[in-house]
């Protein structure tokens, strides 16, 4: 069956699978008397810590199974290799593979005997091809659409986070060298390497997602991965508002403050929904406008006639041919932009940034990692101060403010919700101080038996420092999205 992909030379015999290792059974605990009740701690305002209990015989069993299948998978995959022909992989379709797969690894389950059920030897199949083509064990969880990000930690433990919430996955590696070897097919696809003499890397998978690993001996028991996945749809305003991510209200003001080439900064921390925001922002920019965007990784998904995407990039194995986020912000002032919008500030690229805010590119944005409005300004300041330009700091707090108009403020709250907490302008400065004025905010109220958090969003009362600019874009909101919202009290 599909001949032309088997090796014709002869191929060297396979190993025999060897029989899987006999656990040692344990003996049953000894019932132990239960302690005579000593006297309570005056605990009674901690909630007590529930744990279900573990169904041990079950959990022993389908790992003694998972053990088994790996041991298969391993030494299928290793002839696999030999009797296939990967040069001429190369053309064949998914369904041709597919099918010489299974027929290869049927011969070879024949041949030693070793008997699985149709469930069983599906699975196998699937994962064999996985590991030929794809990323192995990665590849489920790739495809599996309710999974944000992927984490793991050492070949046992692979973590995914759903719905904002962390949780252990079934889904593990046969030992470190089967984690290294997938590790290695992901950077060498991007030209990119990782080893003990550069035990870090970032990269971005094909289909856009985030990737960063260390490995030993940076990594001490076993090698980190992260994987930010990339959403194929894109979430829109209409999107998040109907997730509960802000109101209505909420939404018109930002569409105000984007369409007439207010400067924002999203701030927040990992998670909580920075660059989403941005990509939902940036649906207002109007398609005439000339878009220059930068990142460390491609992630922001434009959809404006005239983009210009750029990437920056790591040095190579010389320590050469390195183009940081700066270099890119400082090509990209001469490419006549109206709007610059770059993926993260996080080093000396901020300075550039907020010059350019100042000098004619209206409507810029960009993201910071910070926990509210007040701690990004002061991040801001840091972040100058970093870049090795010695400035007063009347005179750094009076660049932030005049280029800064708007701080959005993203959370991840500890439901894993994720909340546009604060909106807040900046208004000009008080003497040596930046004036700032909240505008919409996320008010919590409390918290259900099942931890999750009661509150509603409203406006402050304070009027936009922007309306008149508002007004004259044609944008007059009405004064009623300004008044505060009282909830009531059943």
């Amino acid at each position: 069956m599909f001949s032309k992909y088997k090796k014709t030379n002869g191929a060297p015999a396979p190993k025999q699978i060897p029989a899987a290792a006999k656990v040692a059974q344990a003996s049953p605990a000894a019932a132990s008397e239960p302690e005579a009740p000593q006297k309570a701690a005056p605990v009674a305002m901690r909630r007590k810590i529930t744990t279900a209990p573990a169904a041990a015989a079950n959990a022993d069993k389908e790992r003694k199974r998972k053990e088994r299948m790996g041991e298969i998978k391993i030494e299928m995959h290793r002839s696999l290799l030999d009797n296939l022909n990967l040069a001429a992989l190369e053309h064949a379709s998914e369904k041709e593979l597919r099918a010489e797969i299974g027929a290869i690894a049927g011969e070879l389950l024949d041949e030693k005997g070793i008997v699985l059920n149709r469930e069983d030897r599906q699975t196998l199949n699937k994962e064999l091809y996985d590991e030929v083509t794809g990323l192995g064990p990665l590849e489920t969880l790739l495809q599996d659409d309710t999974v944000n990000d992927i984490l793991v930690n050492g070949p046992q433990q692979v973590f995914v986070e759903r719905n904002g919430k962390l949780e252990l996955s079934d889904v593990t590696f046969k030992d470190e060298r089967h984690l290294l070897r997938i590790i290695d097919k992901i950077v060498s696809a991007v030209g990119r390497r990782v080893d003990e003499s550069n035990p870090y890397v970032d990269a971005r998978l094909a289909d856009g997602s985030r990737f960063n690993a260390m490995v030993p001996p940076v990594a001490v028991d076993g090698s980190l991965v992260s994987i930010r996945k990339f959403k194929k749809d894109k979430l829109g305003i209409d999107d998040l508002v109907n997730f509960g991510a802000f109101t209505e209200e909420m939404a018109a003001y930002l569409q105000a403050a984007v369409a007439t080439r207010l400067n924002i900064i999203v701030s927040g921390g990992t998670g909580s929904g920075k660059t989403t925001t941005l990509n939902a922002l940036s649906s207002f920019i109007d398609n005439s406008e000339r878009i220059l965007t930068i990142e460390d990784t491609a992630e922001l998904q434009l959809q404006q006639i005239h983009v210009g995407r750029m990437e920056s990039r790591p040095p190579n194995v010389e320590g050469k041919g390195e183009v940081s986020p700066r270099d890119c912000l400082k090509n990209a002032l001469r490419m006549r932009p109206d709007r610059i919008i770059v993926g993260e500030t996080r080093g000396e690229e901020v300075i550039d940034m907020l010059q350019a805010m100042n000098t004619g590119h209206d409507g810029s944005m960009t993201t910071i990692h910070a926990n509210s409005a007040r701690d990004g300004v002061s991040r801001l300041e840091n972040m100058i101060a970093m870049a090795g330009i010695e400035m007063p700091m009347k005179a750094m707090r009076s660049q932030i403010s005049s280029a800064v108009n708007l701080i959005v403020q993203a959370s991840r709250l500890q439901d894993g919700s994720r909340r546009m907490t604060s909106i807040t302008e900046i208004t000009g400065m008080e003497g040596d101080v930046i004036s700032m004025q909240e505008i919409f905010k996320y008010q919590r109220v409390g918290l259900t038996p099942d931890n999750k958090i009661i509150g509603h969003f409203t406006a402050t009362g304070v009027r936009s420092n922007f309306s008149e600019r508002f007004r004259m874009w044609g944008y007059d909101l009405p004064a009623s999205i300004y008044e505060p919202t009282v909830m009531d009290p059943r």
